[in-house]
């Protein structure tokens, strides 16, 4: 794995942000996607925008062989298969042998049994991040003994049932038991390694209505994980993003329908300035 080439203050600043897209924009790593097929164009179109390259490999015979050559790996679980499911085991454990960090994004986990076994045998691969909305990460949670197990109970399908907020406290319970880092999407986003918790403020209320934005900002956080160690890369991915999601929402009076293009518009020209105006930082005691 390559040496990360930046790091976050003890409290995180827009200008560290800045850096670490910088990072990303001088490196264009490729980020080897096993996702969804809702979330594979938006994804490729989210990374090329900000200056990575995207790679949507899921066939078995290939991807132990991808996850060695490619700069980072992420998983999505949002429409699951057999095949798929052993090919997203192959590449987390090949990335691992390689070196090379990986992203988990459990989606609907805790709504079926399938959804639930596959999310758990992930985690056991340990990805350096899981990216979910507040009902994935308390099902997850609660899947992984890191609280409750009713937690479970508050997924159902891709939609959270939960606010991030309610969700922190079982947020900071998994990276703890897991060991790894855990990015909560929400009204609120947060980032935690279980020692530090990080709200991020921005974003815009037509977000949930387009589909497949929080698969793509996965694929986005695995790109900032290629140039930034964990818990800085989820940080400076949520602030991007949500400062992007802003600008795209204030360009679509009308709806979310032109949503995804501005995004990528957005993410395109994020600058520092332009995070300053839409994206902060709240450090919050653990």
């Amino acid at each position: 794995m390559t040496a990360p080439t930046t790091a976050l203050p003890p409290s995180p600043t827009i200008a560290a942000v800045a850096a670490a897209l910088a990072a990303l924009r001088a490196r264009r790593p490729l980020v080897h996607n096993i996702t969804n097929y809702v979330a594979m164009t938006i994804s490729a179109n989210v990374l090329l925008s900000l200056g990575a390259s995207p790679a949507m490999v899921h066939a078995g015979e290939e991807v132990e062989e991808f996850a060695g050559i490619a700069d980072a790996l992420v998983i999505n679980i949002g429409t699951l298969s057999g095949p798929w499911i052993d090919a997203m085991l192959r590449a987390a454990a090949a990335a691992n042998r390689h070196g090379k960090p990986w992203l988990l994004d459990p989606v609907a986990a805790g709504a079926t049994r399938l959804r639930s076994e596959t999310a758990l045998a992930l985690l056991h691969l340990k990805p350096a991040i899981v990216r979910g909305n507040a009902g994935e990460i308390m099902a997850l949670a609660g899947l992984a003994g890191a609280a409750s197990a009713a937690s479970a109970e508050a997924s159902r399908g891709v939609d959270s049932l939960a606010g991030s907020d309610a969700a922190a406290a079982a947020a900071v319970a998994l990276a703890r038991q897991a060991g790894t880092v855990v990015a909560l999407t929400g009204e609120t986003d947060y980032a935690t390694d279980g020692t530090r918790l990080i709200a991020i403020t921005g974003g815009h209320p037509l977000m949930p209505l387009s589909t497949a934005l929080g698969c793509a900002l996965s694929a986005a956080t695995g790109a900032f994980l290629a140039v930034a160690p964990p818990l800085e890369a989820a940080v400076a991915a949520l602030a991007v993003y949500s400062a992007a999601g802003a600008v795209a929402g204030a360009r679509c009076p009308g709806g979310a329908g032109h949503l995804p293009a501005e995004l990528c518009d957005a993410l395109l020209a994020m600058d520092e300035a332009t995070l300053a105006a839409h994206a902060g930082f709240t450090e919050i005691d653990l």
